[in-house]
């Protein structure tokens, strides 16, 4: 059996195993989901879904990267991102579901925590694994060479946007885990063709637990990977583009993140710019196309096949 299918199927199993461990727990906890008042009215029934299920993803992820990371020591540098945007995601789901005495961390300390955790990621690919700053350029041969400051500033926008990017996906079931699912496809499906081990180790072993948590995840979700598990998700994302050298396919693989995080930017700027008015029903732009008739599953649906074909289109060109 190839590398990428027993790490896959390890993955697997592992999170379906720790998930029916975990998820009673959390309802014995009782964190959770507070479902908005002005969102879609067929979300009201979600409210008390068990939220901060990422932690099982997390753990099966660390727990296999850690393993093979003795054999592939770049991978500490996805431990790093995957473990320190979920703990700073599980700080803030904690605070708000468990604790209930505050409103989660502020948008600063949440901002620092990011910050902290971008910049020894930064500073372990730069100087304990000396990797360059070099990034391929989608349709050219030639790979670019950017100047230190320039990959600095570059690559914190890259961990901080995908990471984001994919927090604001996080908002129907399923929706996120299977984006993160078909990215992380592409990205193993590109080290498998270059012969990048680690990476294949990395792109499948989140694959496979994103599968594995879909089990649970997929409508009517039984559990919510909550901030916990979208920011250590981007971090994964963000990590695999990086080491691989490929953040600029971002830009193609991960379009419905990019039109999500869009759409809030947009919807925040017209509503102060027309004193009050919404460009869209509701931002994320997934929550707009439910308010406009679009049932959840097919929204669900319609993300991931848009992901797929623009995962296809990156593969070609």
């Amino acid at each position: 059996m190839n590398t990428q299918t027993l790490n896959l199927i390890i993955a697997f199993i592992a999170t379906l195993a720790l998930g029916i461990i975990v998820i009673p727990i959390l309802k014995k906890l009782k964190v959770g989901q507070i479902v908005r008042d002005d969102g879609p009215k067929s979300h009201l029934k979600k409210s008390g879904t068990p939220v901060m299920g990422g932690i099982i993803m997390i753990i099966v992820a660390v727990i296999i990267l850690a393993i093979n990371s003795f054999k592939y020591p770049v991978l500490l540098l996805a431990i790093v991102s995957i473990l320190g945007f979920g703990l700073i995601g599980f700080i803030d789901d904690y605070k708000k579901l468990v604790l209930k005495s505050t409103k989660g961390l502020s948008a600063k300390q949440k901002m620092l925590g990011l910050f902290i955790v971008t910049a020894v990621f930064i500073f372990l690919y730069l100087k304990v694994f000396n990797l360059g700053t070099d990034i391929i350029v989608p349709m050219f041969d030639q790979p670019l060479a950017l100047s230190l400051p320039v990959f600095i500033v570059f690559t914190a926008f890259i961990l901080l946007g995908t990471s984001n990017a994919v927090n604001l996906t996080d908002g129907l079931d399923g929706l996120a885990t299977g984006v993160v699912a078909i990215i992380m496809t592409f990205f193993t499906i590109i080290a498998i063709k270059n012969g990048e081990q680690d990476m294949i180790v990395l792109g499948s072993t989140v694959v496979g637990t994103c599968v594995g948590f879909l089990m649970f995840n997929f409508h009517p979700a039984k559990v919510f990977m909550g901030d916990t598990g979208s920011l250590a998700l981007g971090g994964a994302v963000a990590a695999i583009a990086i080491i691989m050298k490929m953040p600029l396919y971002l830009a193609i693989v991960a379009f419905v993140c990019i039109i999500n995080t869009l759409s809030v930017i947009l919807q925040v700027i017209y509503f102060k710019l027309t004193k009050g008015k919404r460009l869209f029903k509701m931002a994320p732009f997934h929550h707009h196309l439910e308010l406009s008739g679009m049932k959840e599953t097919n929204v669900v649906f319609l993300f991931w096949i848009v992901t797929l074909i623009f995962c296809i289109l990156a593969y070609i060109i």
